[in-house]
Formats: structure tokens, sequence, C-alpha cells
């Protein structure tokens, strides 16, 4: 099987190695306007590499491409692929240039147009939707997550990646990756309220920070905080009812419930091995990237249906918008 990765960053990166990981026997060939990515990529995972997609000899031979470059380029990308009668799994887009378009055409050439939302595959989230769809009563949460915005990419400075760009700020990736897996959770949003502004001296054209009061249609209601300016990277969840008491710090071993009759926490342990890589924090594991994999060739093979999709990402991001366009929604 040919599989093209467009896009050979950290992400595009992590995905050859995955899907590697996945199955040896996959030829997966790299994409990348930058020499030094493609020189890298073919030294790290022994892949051939082109420049552009056109240039692939065996062009008619490839079964899928996975689109990792920034997400402003997703759309022009995605439709060129399935042009080329390819299934498309796609990072984060963050906005919904073309998606209505890309949609039609992906139906119209019974193509596969997976997006990615890596949290839902979390074992984490599983659990803590279990213990809430299964409650008679709704929910109370209140969730920070934070990263100081130069700390995401290290080697490189924040106003030469996508987050700088106001349009796919670091605030709404943030949103665009928690919000998903709340909604799926806690039901979609009746009504939100918004706190917003910025704190840092950072060179960047956006709000560094909001607080929103959250209100779901199941009942539950939370209070969210996601910022770009905290300097230890957090992400501190606490969700409970008369009958449940859960914590998570985002890492795969901590999860907790609270036992009411010993008056502890417990630990809930989730996973038999945990894979992770070295210079990422404790919250970015490989096991969900890797099984967002599995899910989309099975998706291909028709044998299970995707968790997330387009349609689903519009409303997510009119939410988003929303969301920014208000101090008061």
């Amino acid at each position: 099987m040919n599989i093209a990765v467009i896009g050979l960053g950290s992400m595009g990166r992590r995905r050859i190695r995955l899907i590697q990981k996945y199955d040896s026997s996959f030829q997966v060939i790299g994409i990348d306007l930058n020499m030094e990515r493609r020189t890298k990529c073919e030294e790290e995972y022994s892949i051939i590499t082109y420049k552009n997609l056109c240039d692939i000899p065996i062009l008619t031979e490839l079964l899928c491409v996975f689109v990792c470059t920034s997400p402003l380029s997703h759309n022009e990308i995605i439709s060129s692929c399935l042009e080329y009668g390819l299934h498309v799994f796609t990072e984060l887009n963050l906005v919904d240039d073309g998606y209505e378009a890309n949609c039609e055409l992906a139906r119209k050439k019974n193509l596969v147009l997976f997006l990615s939302s890596t949290f839902l595959y979390r074992e984490e989230i599983k659990h803590i939707r279990s213990a809430v769809t299964t409650s008679a009563t709704p929910f109370n949460y209140t969730y920070h997550v934070g990263q100081y915005l130069p700390d995401w990419h290290p080697w490189e400075h924040y106003t030469n990646f996508f987050v700088g760009e106001k349009r796919t700020n670091g605030c709404r990736e943030l949103l665009a990756i928690e919000l998903p897996w709340l909604l799926e959770v806690f039901g979609d949003v009746v009504d939100v309220q918004v706190k917003k502004n910025r704190l840092s001296g950072l060179d960047i054209g956006y709000d560094d920070n909001y607080i929103l009061m959250i209100e779901h249609s199941s009942g539950s209601k939370g209070l969210l905080a996601v910022d770009v300016i905290s300097r230890k990277a957090v992400r501190n969840l606490e969700v409970f009812n008369e009958q449940v008491y859960l914590t998570w710090n985002g890492s795969p071993t901590g999860l907790f419930e609270y036992d009411f009759k010993q008056k502890l926490d417990v630990n809930i342990q989730l996973y038999d091995k945990v894979d992770s890589l070295e210079g990422y924090s404790s919250f970015v594991i490989e096991n969900a990237y890797y099984r967002e994999i599995e899910s989309f060739f099975a998706v291909v093979q028709e044998k299970e249906q995707p968790m997330y999709s387009f349609e689903k990402d519009k409303k997510t991001l009119s939410l988003i918008d929303l969301i920014e366009g208000s101090d008061e929604c």
C-alpha cells in the first residue's frame, strides 16, 4: 500500500513513524517544499520524498494522503487530493475554508475524508464519558488548559508557525482540541459567556487567555479556561456531581476518582503501555495518535465509522468564532 504524507514537520514525522509502526509493509512517501525536512525524513525513516504531490511517479498507485501542513493550506491540498481520487486524513484545520465543497467532492467520489480529533481517542476521555453518560444527574466541571506559546515549538519562534497568525492562533487551537470531546461528553453548548483579554507581552495580534462559562444541552455546566501564557504546561480537570468526583491532570497516569467510602482518591489505570517521546510534555502520548491512524484505515476499509467529522467540526468552529468574536455570547 502506498501512502503520501504531505508536510514533514513535527506532526508529519509523527504520522510517518506511527504508520510504519502500524504496518511496516506500507510504502510511505514524504512531500514537503523544504529540502532540509525532506532530507531528515529520508535519513530517519528510510523513505522517498518529493517536493510536490504531482512529482510522485506512482501517483496513480497511492491509496491515501495524510495532510500535515499548516492549517490555512489544508483546503486546497485536500481538494487536490480528492480530485486525484485519494482518501484523505487531515490534521486540525482550525478554519472551515472549503468544507462544504470538499465534503461534497468526497461524497461524489466515494472517498473517505477523515478529520483528526485525537483527544476523542484518549482512554481517559473514554472513561470520563462513560462516567458522565451513566449518571442520572448533570455534572459541573472546571478545566484549565494552558501552555506558554514560546514553549510550543522550542526549535522555532512562535511567530514563524501557524499559532502566530490570528486566524489560526494558539488559543483557537486549544479550543479546537478540547471542545470536540467536551461536546461529545457533556452535550451541545446552549449558552456560553466569555471573558478574554491580553495579559502578556507576546508579539501576537490576538487575545492570549479566555475564561468561558458554558451550559450544555444535558444540563451540565462548565468553567473552561484556555491560555497561551501559563509558564507551566497545565491541563487540570475536575468533573463532579453528587455521585462522582473525577480529576485529571492530562497525563496518562493522572486520572483519579474519589472513593466516598474510603475517603481517598483512587488512581484509574487505563494503559498497559504508554508510548511517549522525549522532549514532549507528559500530556502528549503516542497511543491516541496511533489509535486514530488505526481508525482511519478501518474507515477506509469500511470496518467502522469515524468518531469525528467535517460536519461536526464546522459546528465546533462556528462556536469558536462566536467565542472569539464576543465578550458576551
